[in-house]
């Protein structure tokens, strides 16, 4: 139970240790609270694509039961019965906020994509890695953020790519 209280209240610092270890290009940027990802996107000055936004997903069907932590561009949308079919399962849901806040040690729209959850599996949509040299998310609070060069995440990461996000094809 400590070790829990211990990460949930140091998720910044855990990260950063972590980027520090594998020699990360990163910057923090203190900021005021956005709410959408467009606006967080203007308040950090980055691209909205450059956003990395993690989707805790309950993942279930054909005898599998995974919580994931799906990863995609903040301009894009989720395709969860696509994620489902990538991972094993047949349905997918978005988890509950104390679902959230019990596998990521973090609040509601503060999840960076990284998993320090054994039970959290870390999938990234490959489009992520397309387009941006750096990448931009919430560091375990509303008002601090990394930016972190792309290929540093891939590397430290190491999310399995899977293809979910819509298409309009």
């Amino acid at each position: 139970m400590l070790e829990k209280i211990l990460l949930k209240n140091n998720i910044f610092e855990r990260l950063t240790a972590l980027l520090d270890t594998h020699n990360a290009r990163y910057r923090v940027m203190e900021h005021s609270t956005g709410g959408r990802s467009e606006e967080v996107a203007k308040i950090r000055g980055t691209h909205i694509g450059q956003g990395a936004k993690g989707l805790v997903c309950h993942v279930k069907g054909n005898g599998y039961r995974q919580y994931v932590l799906a990863v995609l561009p903040a301009d894009q949308q989720a395709d969860l019965a696509m994620l489902a079919k990538q991972v094993g399962g047949n349905r997918a849901s978005l988890a509950s906020p104390k679902e959230v806040s019990e596998l990521t040690y973090c609040v509601f729209g503060a999840i960076p994509p990284f998993s320090f959850h054994p039970d959290l599996q870390l999938i990234a949509e490959p489009f992520l890695f397309e387009r941006h040299d750096e990448l931009a998310f919430n560091a375990g609070s509303l008002e601090r953020s990394i930016i972190l060069n792309t290929e540093d995440y891939r590397r430290i990461a190491m999310p399995e790519l899977v293809a979910f996000r819509k298409r309009a094809d």
